[in-house]
């Protein structure tokens, strides 16, 4: 096939055009470049399922500074977090050292390898991560308690995996070219393109995310201790444990990572400029639940501020446009000041039938899904569309095997086996290119078993986790920790080489001195502190 895409070639949508271009011989070869890394969540327990309330393991650095190890909301939450590679396979054995070296330790405790919580104390038992004495650490143990005080503090032990998914520069470099040579795009600078093609991709995922949910929700029933007082409509599954009979992932319903609050927050993700605005706009604006709690009482702050969203963070998405932010920097300046350099993907369940909670299979998908959003046409989006597309996760979350569960495509309502195979089968020709690239078929299996899981619901991870606790006659927590147990013999015989052990724990050492050197480092009041972090 030629290097250049002839210019006057004629395509029938966005999608085969794309297609054409990623397809060539000087381009293809890019996709094997593709960098991803994972931050995987996990709590820690005792061996009964019980949450852990002992503090974060020294030996293991600290969680302010340590690059591959910290905690997430709490203290018995911790968070895995793999550098960036470009190989798949590079990307797992490094969540699988990691692991391994936190059993060395975790002594007795376990690591919890599914989404939805063990066993939880009363709300108020349950830790918040502490960071040390710094002004930063301080803020985040102050934004967890906030979160706490307006969501409950078991709706955050709630864990998952997430997804860490760029395109090298010289893919963008190509593209760019080619798109100035068409006339398609308008941009003079190579940024300000790649921020409109991310955007491209996240409309598109945002329409398209039901998907993963099916295919990879592993959340079907939760223990009764999470829900305790809170209302829900779940139905009783046996005497521990609460259900829904066609779900996928309760994590990622109103039980999970929801906020009732939030769903009057219009989020455009049409330009960077709109989805910055949308942010800094609900970030200012206060809310009057969150004024009844204050930001401070007697005893100090109790979150960071009264507004819709303290920082961010707060706004629970699917996904989210990324730049790495510098010290002290908030992470909207960073994307406004440099644009985005990657995307985060956020809806996916750990599979508990899996040491690390997800495989090279799974990532593999992926690649070819995050693809094809990001060639497919991707009209703005309104805010009805901004709606139907939060009415497609509910009906997924709560129905989603369901064989007669539909689906908005678009605006028209049509059955979601219907949909996902169309879906599919553009995806396929994506894979096609993934292994012509990579010199395998790997990813056209990956589609393959994808297949198969829109055909027959009972090969999803819900329907799975379902069949096992019934096969063994057990609870949430029984299945959960009888799969955890056995993660922890496997990362525990696992072998990390020894240089790599050794890296590992010189990073973890010298995290505990950068912690120290920030806690000198501290020249101002906390109240000082904050005024200049909410300036930018």
């Amino acid at each position: 096939m030629s290097d250049t895409l002839n210019p006057n070639a004629r395509f029938d949508n966005a999608f085969d055009a794309n297609l054409a271009l990623i397809s060539q011989d000087d381009t293809r070869p890019l996709l094997r470049r593709i960098q991803r890394g994972i931050e995987k969540e996990g709590l820690r327990t005792n061996q009964q399922g019980h949450l852990s309330l002992t503090p974060h393991p020294s030996a293991l650095g600290s969680a302010l500074t340590n690059t591959w190890l910290t905690t997430d909301f709490s203290e018995s939450l911790l968070e895995f977090i793999t550098p960036v590679f470009e190989s798949v396979d590079e990307t797992l054995d490094y969540l699988n050292d990691i692991h391994a070296l936190a059993y060395q330790q975790l002594g007795d405790e376990i690591i919890w390898g599914a989404s939805m919580p063990c066993l939880l104390p009363a709300d108020n038992d349950i830790p918040l991560a502490q960071y040390g004495s710094s002004n930063i650490a301080t803020m985040k143990t102050v934004y967890r308690n906030g979160l706490g005080l307006r969501y409950g503090r078991a709706m955050q032990t709630v864990a998952g995996i997430h997804y860490n998914f760029s395109l090298p520069e010289a893919f963008w470099q190509r593209t760019f070219q080619q798109a100035k040579c068409q006339g398609t795009t308008q941009h003079s600078h190579l940024q300000h393109y790649i921020d409109e093609r991310y955007f491209d991709l996240i409309r598109n995922f945002r329409r398209n995310y039901w998907l993963l949910i099916y295919l990879f929700g592993a959340a079907p029933c939760v223990d009764k201790s999470f829900v305790q007082d809170r209302e829900n409509t779940l139905d009783s599954l046996n005497e521990h444990d609460l259900y829904q009979p066609m779900a996928t992932s309760l994590r990622m319903g109103d039980l999970g990572y929801q906020s009732s609050a939030q769903q009057s927050l219009f989020v455009c993700y049409n330009t960077l400029d709109n989805y910055i605005d949308t942010l800094s706009c609900a970030l200012q604006t206060p809310y009057a639940n969150y004024e009844d709690i204050g930001v401070k009482n007697e005893t100090g702050y109790q979150q960071l501020s009264s507004s819709l969203l303290q920082i961010e963070n707060e706004f629970y998405s699917a996904i989210r446009p990324k730049r790495v932010a510098q010290s002290g920097e908030t992470p909207l300046k960073a994307l406004k000041e440099r644009g985005i350099e990657y995307i985060e993907v956020r809806c996916l369940d750990i599979n508990p039938f899996l040491a690390t909670g997800i495989d090279a299979e799974t990532i593999e998908f992926l690649d070819a899904f995050l693809l094809y959003c990001l060639l497919d046409d991707s009209p703005q989006c309104d805010q009805e569309e901004f709606h139907l597309i939060s009415q497609n996760q509910a009906r997924i979350v709560h129905h989603g095997r369901d064989p007669n569960v539909h689906v908005f495509c678009g605006k028209n309502e049509v059955p979601m086996r219907d949909c996902a195979n169309n879906i599919l089968n553009s995806i396929e020709k994506i894979s096609a290119q993934l292994d012509a690239a990579h010199q395998t078929n790997r990813y056209s299996q990956s589609i393959a078993v994808q297949r198969e899981k829109v055909a027959d619901a009972s090969l999803t991870p819900a329907a799975k986790v379902l069949a096992s606790m019934k096969e063994n006659n057990e609870s949430h927590i029984d299945f959960s920790l009888r799969m955890s147990q056995s993660h922890a013999v496997q990362h525990k015989s696992h072998d990390v080489e020894a240089q790599q052990q050794q890296n590992l724990l010189t990073i973890a050492e010298q995290s505990v001195t950068s912690q120290k050197e920030i806690e000198q480092q501290d020249s101002i009041h906390f109240d000082e502190f904050l005024a200049h972090y909410f300036e930018q």
